[in-house]
């Protein structure tokens, strides 16, 4: 039988491509873009901090972790003088229930996942989690499209606060995972210009990683940095596991068998792999025990 743990990261994989079409969606794009915020990096970064109020480039950098202060404060707090944060969630919400309403468009595959979602996200932990508690906070909304989305979002900003802290006690967070995972799954050229870093402070980063061993010269991953990675990685999966703690097997799998065919519909939306490192979402029918789902980050390319 699989441990929970890994239950609980294949069920994210179903999760996360729900919430994560409010980043990518052309309904999320023009729904920004419809309060004002035209710019991609406008929306995502009042989109993602909406649920915190009208806050500063400071706490968000410090939140997301990976972003260079120069693009969240290209963004924050300018975006509040444009839309106010209530403005955002509602167009946050629109966006992404129409899209999910285009992959899904019957409402009676929808409303049986998002009041399962929904019921797991009640129980959300959020001492240490703010993002989380942000989201856990807002209204639970009765069309089932939009509860879906925010039980996914919740859930998903539970995992990642949780991911966070395990980053940060492991000594990789920040640019650090970046570059750290981009000599495994993520595409170094393309990671630097989205989360705004410069050559200069990337190769610095890249040149400590090597200095502490755990990415070769050549830019490969080492055996001490996938054992890092892999690290922080079994926390958060343990950290994300709180509120599914109170389901047995058979919830969680009954669980999954009513979110997988829209997380799997939604999962169109990207390609794999991707530049929020989400493996291909997990097939719970074809494949109960998750096994297809991987522990770690995936390798792209060998280490040196």
């Amino acid at each position: 039988m699989p441990s929970r743990p890994h239950l609980v990261r294949s069920l994210w994989t179903l999760f996360e491509p729900v919430h994560a079409l409010t980043y990518f969606s052309a309904e999320a794009r023009a729904a920004f873009a419809d309060v004002g915020l035209k710019r991609y990096w406008d929306g995502y970064f009042a989109g993602r901090s909406a649920p915190l109020g009208a806050v500063t480039a400071a706490p968000v950098v410090a939140l997301f972790s990976g972003f260079s202060p120069f693009l969240a404060g290209r963004a924050l707090p300018a975006v509040w003088s444009v839309a106010s944060p209530e403005r955002v969630l509602e167009a946050r919400m629109h966006g992404a229930a129409a899209t999910i309403a285009r992959y899904v468009p019957d409402p009676s595959v929808v409303a049986p996942a998002a009041d399962a979602l929904a019921e797991v996200a009640s129980r959300v932990d959020v001492a240490g989690r703010p993002l989380a508690a942000a989201n856990a906070a807002l209204p639970v909304p009765a069309d089932p499209y939009e509860r879906l989305w925010q039980a996914a979002t919740t859930l998903r900003e539970h995992r990642g606060d949780g991911h966070v802290t395990a980053l940060v006690s492991k000594g990789i967070a920040g640019l650090t995972t970046i570059v750290l995972r981009s000599g495994v799954d993520l595409d170094a050229a393309r990671m630097k210009g989205a989360r705004g870093w410069s050559d200069e402070a990337w190769d610095a980063e890249r040149q400590r990683l090597v200095e502490r061993g755990l990415l070769a010269s050549t830019g490969g991953i080492t055996a001490e940095g996938t054992a890092a990675l892999d690290r922080a990685e079994d926390l958060t999966n343990e950290l994300a596991s709180g509120p599914w703690s109170s389901s047995s097997h058979a919830e969680l799998l009954e669980v999954a068998r009513l979110l997988g065919p829209v997380g799997l519909a939604c999962s169109a939306e990207f390609p794999f792999p991707n530049p929020i490192g989400l493996p291909a979402p997990w097939d719970p029918v074809g494949d109960p025990s998750g096994e297809a789902v991987p522990v770690h980050p995936a390798p792209l390319r060998s280490a040196s």
